[in-house]
C-alpha cells in the first residue's frame, strides 16, 4: 500500500521564507525602536517609528517577493509554452528526449521507452514539465501567495517590539526590547534549525548574534546623532 512520506525538504522552502520574514521584522523594527528610543525623550516618536517600520517593512517584503516570484513564474510559463510548441511541432524528438532522461536516471532503453510512451499518452506536457524542466504543482511559483506570506511573516516579527513600545515604560523600554527580541530570535533560529535538521545551538546563536549587532549599531546611531539633531 502506497503511503506519503514526510521529508524536511518538503517544508524547508516555506519554513525558510517564514523564518527569514519574521527575523527581518523583529530585527529591523527592534533596531529602529532602540535607535529612536536612544535619541527621544518622549514615547510618541518611538511609537511612530515602530509603526512606520512595521508597515513599510511588511509592504517592502511583499513587493520584493511579488516581483521576484513573478519573474520566476514568467520564466516557468515561457518554458512551458516552448515545450508545448515543441510537442506540437516535433513530438518524436520530444519523446526521444524524454526517454533519454529516463535512461540517464538508470532505466534500460526499452523500459525508458515504455515509461515515456505511457507518460506521454497520459500527459505529455506534464511529463516534460516535471522531468525535463523540474516543475511541479508543489514547486510552482505563486507570486501573490508569496507576497502575502512574506508580509504576514514580517508583521508577525515586528509585532513584538511594537507592542512593547505601547506597554512598557519608556525608561526601561530599550532593555526590554533588546532582551525580549534576542530571546525570540534565539527561539526562531533554534526552531528553524531543528525543523531543518541542523544544530539547534548554532541556528540560535547566529541569528541572535546578528540581531544584537543590528540593535547595538542603531542604538549607537541614536545616541550619537540624536543629541545633535
Amino acid at each position: 500500500m502506497a503511503h506519503a512520506e514526510a521529508h524536511r525538504t518538503d517544508t524547508i522552502g516555506w519554513l525558510r521564507a517564514a523564518v527569514l520574514g519574521a527575523n527581518d521584522g523583529l530585527i529591523s523594527t527592534s533596531s529602529l525602536v532602540v535607535g529612536v528610543a536612544a535619541a527621544a525623550a518622549t514615547r510618541e516618536p518611538v511609537v511612530v517609528a515602530a509603526l512606520a517600520g512595521l508597515v513599510a517593512g511588511a509592504l517592502s517584503m511583499a513587493a520584493g517577493e511579488y516581483v521576484s516570484v513573478s519573474s520566476q513564474a514568467d520564466t516557468e510559463q515561457a518554458d512551458l509554452e516552448r515545450e508545448r510548441r515543441e510537442l506540437a511541432t516535433d513530438p518524436q524528438r520530444e519523446h526521444a528526449e524524454l526517454a533519454g532522461i529516463y535512461v540517464a536516471r538508470g532505466l534500460t532503453p526499452e523500459l525508458a521507452k515504455q515509461v515515456a510512451d505511457q507518460l506521454t499518452a497520459h500527459d505529455a506536457l506534464g511529463a516534460h514539465a516535471r522531468d525535463e524542466l523540474g516543475l511541479s504543482e508543489i514547486t510552482r511559483a505563486r507570486p501573490l501567495q508569496a507576497a502575502l506570506a512574506s508580509a504576514a511573516a514580517f508583521a508577525a516579527g515586528a509585532a513584538l517590539p511594537f507592542v512593547l513600545v505601547l506597554l512598557v515604560p519608556l525608561h526601561v523600554l530599550t532593555p526590554a526590547v533588546v532582551a525580549s527580541s534576542l530571546l525570540l530570535l534565539a527561539a526562531l533560529g533554534g526552531l528553524a534549525a531543528r525543523l531543518g535538521g541542523a544544530s539547534l545551538l548554532k541556528g540560535a546563536a547566529r541569528v541572535t548574534f546578528w540581531g544584537a549587532v543590528a540593535m547595538g549599531c542603531t542604538a549607537l546611531v541614536g545616541r550619537l546623532f540624536g543629541t545633535v539633531v
